[in-house]
């Protein structure tokens, strides 16, 4: 079994990183940048994945620091982040060509000599500086602060040209990735997460604002971004949710009689699991939640920089296309959630565990994320692989052990059922298509 903590919010950290290109120098131990006064737990983060881990865990801050930073939006922000890593180091397949309009990223001179770990601190430096564009002044300090202490630890071991000419190549690759990104149709969302041009159809079944705070739709249109992989099935294949009935002998009753039921029966175990994956506003989301495991599971097993920046890019890329697929239907389908229907055909007085989001149910997002994600980490490390996941630690949660990447998927879309926000059916269809986004993100060649 393994265990690492990596701690994802507070204060920043930089670890001792191993030398890709040039000889190896003894740094100092941990270096921390603190804003405030109070002195965050240490990650242990060490060999050739602490500069993208030490990215990563600025990117969840800011998920969660940021302003509009909604679980697709995060997911976006993730995937081009991955992608710009991914082309930085440039040992392997160039994405170029492979994704949806990505042309003409730049390529090193294979006659000359670069350090990866500089041109991919460059590169996530800049990415994330543009997709954050909204982050707070502490926040963009940080940004700088963190490009400039990883740049410190390789600047006095390589020469001056090398250290150069890889910090501008990574940043033409950030710069490529992202004039590449905004052109998706995702570039504002963060800006307008509930567009009050959006009116929701009206009917029998269909989704309605829920309480407490009756929110109006959040990102209606985030469905009709461009897809980063080419889809090799329809956008939204015919899979639709069970008929609309309020007869008690009828599906869709029967699916959220199993809703009420937990919400009234509920064993610890099932309200510690549903407040596990809750994943809610304010926190790292649910996408980051998952590259957070990914990051997690790549230092355990000390994977290179070139194999940790293709994990991350896998990642990255299942998490944004799965949040499309998944608002697609969201919207396409706009069924009512679990609240709604209960307390007008169960139970007037039914609360659902956890907070309800404010978008259609139909499919679940996490199971369509976990899903997605659980399937890449899968075939990385086989579904054998059994892993502690401790990226809840610093919100008061017991470290929480998988057996198996099924068992995470499993368990993180059954845990909406247990909240009382989805419907079992919203958990299996995003199981499902989220499966068929792992399967066309594997087929691409890294």
């Amino acid at each position: 079994m393994k265990s690492i903590r990596l701690t994802l919010i507070g204060c920043l950290l930089l670890i001792i990183v191993s030398m890709v290109t040039c000889k190896k120098q003894d740094v100092p131990a941990p270096i921390l940048i603190e804003k405030k006064a109070v002195v965050q737990e240490l990650s242990t983060t060490t060999g050739e994945t602490a500069v993208p881990a030490s990215w990563y865990q600025l990117e969840l801050k800011l998920i969660k620091e940021t302003s509009g930073f909604a679980p697709p939006v995060a997911a976006r922000a993730i995937a081009y982040t991955g992608i710009a890593l991914h082309e930085a180091v440039a040992t392997g397949n160039s994405l170029s060509g492979q994704l949806n309009g990505l042309r003409n990223v730049p390529k090193p001179d294979r006659w000359k000599r670069y350090n990866w770990a500089i041109a991919a601190n460059s590169a996530m430096a800049q990415i994330i500086r543009s997709l954050f564009p909204n982050a707070s002044v502490i926040n963009q300090q940080l940004i700088t602060q963190l490009e400039s202490d990883n740049l410190q630890l390789y600047a006095d071991t390589c020469h001056p040209d090398v250290v150069n000419r890889s910090v501008s190549f990574g940043r033409q690759i950030a710069t490529a990735i992202h004039q590449w990104s905004v052109t998706d149709g995702g570039k504002d969302g963060y800006l307008n997460n509930f567009p009050t041009d959006y009116v929701p159809p009206v009917g029998a079944g269909l989704w309605v604002p829920t309480p407490p705070a009756f929110q109006r739709a959040m990102l209606p249109y985030w469905g009709s971004n461009r897809a980063i992989v080419k889809p090799a099935v329809p956008d939204v294949p015919n899979i639709p949710p069970p008929v609309f009935s309020t007869a008690t002998s009828s599906a869709f009753y029967q699916a959220s009689l199993v809703v009420y039921l937990k919400g009234t029966t509920q064993t610890p175990e099932e309200n510690l699991i549903a407040r596990y994956w809750a994943d809610g506003g304010g926190t790292f989301t649910p996408p980051g939640h998952l590259i957070a495991i990914a990051v997690q599971l790549a230092s355990e097993e000390h994977l290179s920089l070139t194999s940790a920046a293709k994990l991350f890019a896998q990642v990255g890329i299942s998490l944004n296309d799965a949040g499309i697929l998944c608002w697609k239907y969201k919207y396409r389908y706009n069924v009512l959630r679990p609240v709604t229907y209960i307390r007008s055909y169960i139970d007037s007085s039914w609360t659902p565990t956890i907070g309800t989001p404010p978008f259609p149910a139909y499919t679940s997002g996490h199971a369509t994320f976990t899903a997605a994600v659980g399937g890449v980490l899968k075939a990385r490390f086989g579904n054998n692989f059994s892993f502690t996941d401790q990226q809840k630690v610093a919100e008061g949660f017991a470290p929480r052990s998988f057996n198996n990447f099924t068992s995470m998927i499993n368990e993180a879309a059954i845990s909406r059922i247990y909240g009382g926000i989805h419907y079992e059916f919203d958990s299996e269809i995003g199981k499902q298509t989220g499966g068929d986004i792992t399967r066309r993100v594997l087929a691409l060649r890294y």
